[in-house]
């Protein structure tokens, strides 16, 4: 059953948890973990302004500008946001730390908390999903990051990466969203077309806010890679030392 996201949605930064009232919460939030470079302003209670731009290959292009056009579009000023949201992957190495450096500087010029949120939970909560499924977003080289649900809200699974091939056993039927289960629909044969296949920062926001209200506690900044990057050093490097 789909109930959609509605503009709900977490916490923070590693402090113990409490309860928080939200009446004057302005949350700015951010995620370049998938090829969506989504981003989107939320007042506690509903979305005031959301972009959403997907290409793989210009999210430090196109992140700061998406936040120009979502506070100009609300009428509100950048002082003004009183917490950051985040998604912390799991996500290719570069574009994922273009909206983890962007969010921790917001958050150190303007002095206001950082919360993290798995990306996965953001899609997630985007399905209004009320029944067990699956996510899975494009984790390139031919895998799938991923993780079960048992409804929109409850993840019941770490985040994975995986071979769709390797899944295939226990996805058979599932239902399953993101675009990792549009790609390999012969693997997420229960795909559900018309869940969101992008990550949603609007949905992000509402997650967190939801958190941030029942005393959740959310997770730190920090990237999820579940891989070493693309870029290593090769294995008979030589350093070499002036005379």
């Amino acid at each position: 059953m789909l109930l959609g996201y509605g503009g709900d949605g977490s916490t923070g930064n590693g402090n113990h948890p409490s309860s928080r009232s939200l009446k004057d919460v302005l949350l700015l939030a951010l995620d370049t973990a998938t090829p969506a470079v989504t981003v989107a302003l939320h007042d506690g209670t509903r979305v005031l302004a959301e972009s959403r731009q997907v290409d793989a290959r210009r999210h430090g292009e196109l992140l700061l500008p998406a936040v120009d056009r979502v506070l100009a579009e609300a009428g509100q000023k950048l002082d003004a946001v009183s917490d950051i949201v985040v998604g912390v992957g799991p996500g290719p190495y570069t574009g994922l730390r273009v909206g983890l450096v962007t969010a921790a500087t917001f958050g150190a010029v303007l002095g206001v908390p950082v919360h993290g949120l798995c990306t996965l939970d953001g899609l997630a909560h985007a399905s209004g999903l009320t029944e067990p499924f699956v996510v899975a977003t494009d984790a390139r080289r031919k895998e799938v990051y991923w993780a079960r649900y048992a409804d929109a809200r409850t993840r019941l699974t770490d985040p994975a990466v995986d071979r769709p091939a390797d899944l295939a056993d226990q996805m058979a039927g599932v239902p399953a969203v993101g675009a990792g289960a549009v790609l390999y629909d012969t693997v997420f044969t229960g795909v559900r077309r018309e869940a969101p296949e992008h990550q949603s920062a609007g949905a992000l926001a509402g997650l967190a806010a939801l958190k941030l209200a029942a005393g959740e506690e959310l997770l730190p900044p920090q990237p999820l890679y579940l891989r070493r990057p693309d870029a290593q050093v090769p294995a008979n490097y030589k350093v070499v030392t002036p005379r």
